[in-house]
């Protein structure tokens, strides 16, 4: 048996096709693993048909926290040749590859493999669908996780009131021991996995998505509309499962024009309102944003931004929709925008949001993106009953008010009430009546934008602050970058670490200590550096590091760069 050491964290990838348990062996490790105290924090990427198509699936355990997907892999589960021949150059040279040796034979190839005939051992065992039981099992073994807490898993996982239950969990448990032996007598060890601290709260595993639902809901969400895209429609079938009841409102709808008028009509009538998109969905919600602009009605909409442009790339990740997010619509328009990074920030994003919207009276954007919706990450789960939803400020006034005269924000009549109005898209005078005369569209547009100053409330993360050199990641690009600083810390590099999910309006005391650096590095998901363009116009000296292969960036790959790119910058301070 090769290698004894203890270890506080590992990597594993299930490839394959679409339809082999790549992404269920996955989730049930996962699962496992968290359900008795680990961290874990998962990667999935697959094609964008239904069934079949190259497929992986990468989970991350670690008795401490973590904040990407990992780089290298201690472990690769190659259910078919392509899997293993496509995957193969990230294995760590001390890693162990575990192959399906019913759909090929390594033989001599790769010293450091063994198969596994899943199939046949789940059968052996009296349940065909306890294949992915049977890869887990080996895994385990291969770190020395007792098989323990997967047992554990699988009787809570299956525990469901029925007469075959025992049966069941009875099999389920003899594929992992029996997968975790043939792992035992192919001689590998990667060292053991150090026990879990289980942490003194409650916690949740949870995907971005569902977090970005639940928020919602906590923050009052009571009308909610969709059109299923990728990566976005998970929210819609959570929101389908648990927001419906007594003056709530879900439902599917048959476009995104239809979605995006649909919450506009909400939000005017009253209702907190809420749709989520993609890339192609969103473009399609653009005239809607301007009229929720113009007419200054509250309601959020979701952007889970995809590789693009068009169809682009459904099932990847890519951080492109910034841009557009800010100015989705013709003329003088800027949304506020806000972009989470991490599962809880999900959470804490659409509640933001949410108020936002009331509070300015206005659209605002959440920009998520693929690898955030789709990662599973257990956090501390949320006290619901904390979270403070602001209301909207209703006129009960009598008729005969002018709901856009004021130059800063008035009170919102509600349709049947006092205070009727006119909700135009065409500029208009106090009572919303159509006007053309210069002064009104110049009194309405800095009327719109004024309010954007209520909208001041974000907050950011600072340390090593001083430095004249910082890192300001946005987005899901968060978790990587914030390892690559750790790592750059500790090899003594002098950077400075900055961050916000608050794109616009941005803090604006962090707005104050950007300009005065540098050199702002970004680290972003896009071709044309968007976001530090942006910074740029706002008086910032940043630069981007660019990535837009619809993989989320690697942490060690990312401080290798920005050391590079700091180099290169003080190389340039030097005079010739």
């Amino acid at each position: 048996m090769e290698g004894c050491l203890k270890s506080r964290d590992f990597v594993v990838r299930f490839a394959g096709e679409g339809g082999q348990g790549v992404v269920t062996s996955a989730e049930a490790l996962a699962r496992a693993a968290a359900q008795v105290g680990y961290h874990v924090y998962t990667f999935a990427t697959f094609p964008s048909q239904i069934l079949g198509g190259p497929t992986w699936t990468q989970v991350r355990i670690s008795t401490n926290p973590v904040q990407s997907q990992g780089d290298s892999l201690d472990i690769l589960v190659a259910f078919n040749r392509y899997a293993y021949d496509n995957h193969i150059s990230e294995l760590r040279p001390d890693g162990v590859v575990i192959y399906n040796s019913e759909e090929f034979d390594l033989g001599g190839e790769s010293g450091r493999s063994f198969g596994m005939a899943v199939d046949q051992i789940a059968k052996e065992v009296n349940n065909a669908r306890a294949a992915n039981m049977v890869v887990i099992g080996g895994v385990a073994q291969l770190v020395d996780m007792p098989v323990k807490y997967l047992e554990d898993f699988v009787v809570k996982r299956f525990t469901r009131g029925r007469d075959e239950d025992a049966q069941i969990i009875e099999s389920n448990i003899k594929a992992l021991r029996a997968g975790a032996e043939v792992a035992r007598k192919s001689g590998f060890q990667l060292g053991e996995l150090e026990p879990p601290t289980p942490p003194k709260y409650d916690q949740l595993l949870i995907r971005g998505n569902e977090a970005l639902a639940l928020g919602a809901t906590a923050a009052g969400l009571n009308f909610y509309v969709g059109y299923p895209i990728s990566p976005a429609t998970t929210i819609l079938v959570w929101m389908e499962n648990n927001l419906p009841g007594k003056g709530r409102f879900v439902h599917q709808v048959s476009s995104e024009i239809e979605a995006i008028t649909a919450i506009l009509g909400a939000g005017y009538a009253g209702a907190r309102s809420m749709t989520a998109t993609a890339g192609p969905g969103f473009s399609l919600m653009s005239e809607g944003l301007g009229l929720a602009w113009m007419a200054e009605i509250p309601l959020v909409v979701i952007d889970v931004q995809r590789g693009g442009p068009a169809t682009g790339l459904p099932t990847k990740t890519e951080q492109s929709d910034l841009l557009s997010a800010l100015h989705p619509a013709h003329g003088d328009v800027k949304l506020p925008v806000i972009a989470p990074g991490t599962v809880e920030e999900c959470f804490e994003a659409s509640i933001y949001a949410l108020n936002w919207a009331e509070r300015y009276q206005g659209p605002v954007i959440v920009l998520s993106e693929m690898a955030l919706a789709e990662r599973s990450q257990n956090i501390r789960k949320p006290d619901l009953g904390a979270v403070k939803s602001e209301r909207r400020k209703v006129y009960t006034g009598s008729n005969g008010y002018q709901r856009y005269e004021a130059r800063e924000l008035s009170e919102m009549p509600l349709p049947g009430g006092p205070g009727a109005y006119v909700a135009n898209g065409s500029e208009h005078d106090g009572m919303g009546d159509t006007t053309h005369l210069p002064e009104r569209h110049i009194r309405g547009t800095e009327r719109r934008f004024g309010k954007l100053n209520l909208l001041n409330d974000g907050h950011y993360e600072a340390e090593h602050a001083s430095s004249p050199i910082v890192v300001l990641p946005w987005g899901g690009s968060k978790g990587p970058a914030r390892e690559a600083f750790n790592l750059l810390r500790e090899q003594g590099v002098d950077i400075g670490w900055l961050y916000t999910m608050f794109l616009h309006p941005m803090p604006p005391k962090l707005l104050e200590i950007l300009r005065k650096k540098e050199l702002v590095i970004v680290p972003e998901l896009n071709y044309q550096g968007q976001f530090s363009s942006i910074l740029r116009g706002d008086g910032i000296r940043a630069e981007s590091i660019r990535q837009y292969s619809g993989l989320p960036f690697k942490a060690n790959e990312l401080a290798v760069r920005l050391k590079a790119r700091i180099k290169q910058h003080q190389e340039r301070k030097v005079p010739a």
